[in-house]
């Protein structure tokens, strides 16, 4: 029944962004929403960034009409549902890689079974289930991310054994490939994980610029901007107690 429900949002999913692609390339409107919509989730609570990316975001729609701007909400509606209504999908990798193929083997971006991630997180929680348990929190990081498969899944399998991911895991995800990084974002952001996704290439090692990393929306919950700000201070003090 599941997959009955998820083909139908993806069908709707293709029947809107079908209609954005009469005059241009999938690709391109399939960069233009997954930016459109993280820009949108973004400047919700991130004020940092906020400058910046609105005028991202404008810069984007203003190639389109306004009718055309109204089908990109339609598009994170219904990506909003679908995921609401059966999180343990990769929706947006889905759309990507099966509906519009525009996964790139040649250039090593392949997008994982959903399945194959579950069955990854979980033979890798069985050793993490105590530490998580014992300790305030723990983080993940899938340095390269896609559209986020073994994060959703690594969230949905803790959630089944009781845990909340929204208290006990932060999520630090990266990749090279923009579109795939802001879907990742995106569907992150509309699972309720806290952490952050990084564009940028985790190979070179470089420092990401500060307008790369995107901070989900519960990134901000309180529960975590209490522990940062209670690492920060472990920092001062440990730099204080090494200069005495």
């Amino acid at each position: 029944m599941a997959k009955t429900k998820d083909r139908t949002w993806q069908q709707k999913f293709m029947d809107v962004f079908k209609i954005l692609t009469r005059s241009r390339q999938n690709w391109e409107v399939s960069s233009d929403f997954v930016h459109l919509a993280a820009c949108s989730i973004s400047n919700t609570l991130d004020m940092s960034h906020y400058d910046e990316r609105e005028e991202r975001y404008m810069r984007i729609i203003s190639r389109y009409t306004k009718e055309e701007a109204n089908l990109f909400s339609e598009l994170l509606a219904i990506t909003t549902m679908a995921l609401e209504e059966n999180p343990e999908q990769d929706f947006l990798g889905q759309i990507h890689q099966g509906e519009l193929a525009l996964g790139n083997s040649a250039a090593g971006s392949v997008y994982t079974p959903y399945n194959v991630g579950r069955l990854m997180s979980e033979l890798n929680c069985g050793d993490l289930l105590p530490k998580i348990m014992k300790e305030k929190y723990v983080m993940v990081n899938d340095c390269c991310c896609g559209a986020g498969c073994l994060l959703l899944a690594f969230a949905n399998t803790v959630r089944d054994k009781g845990i909340n991911y929204q208290e006990k895991v932060f999520f630090i995800a990266q990749d090279i490939d923009a579109t795939a990084a802001m879907s990742c974002y995106i569907q992150m952001s509309l699972l309720g994980c806290p952490g952050y996704v990084i564009v940028g290439n985790t190979l070179s090692n470089e420092d990401p610029r500060p307008e790369n990393t995107w901070y989900t929306p519960f990134y901000f919950y309180q529960i975590w901007a209490g522990r940062r700000e209670m690492e920060h201070w472990k920092k001062v003090f440990k730099i204080l107690l090494n200069a005495a």
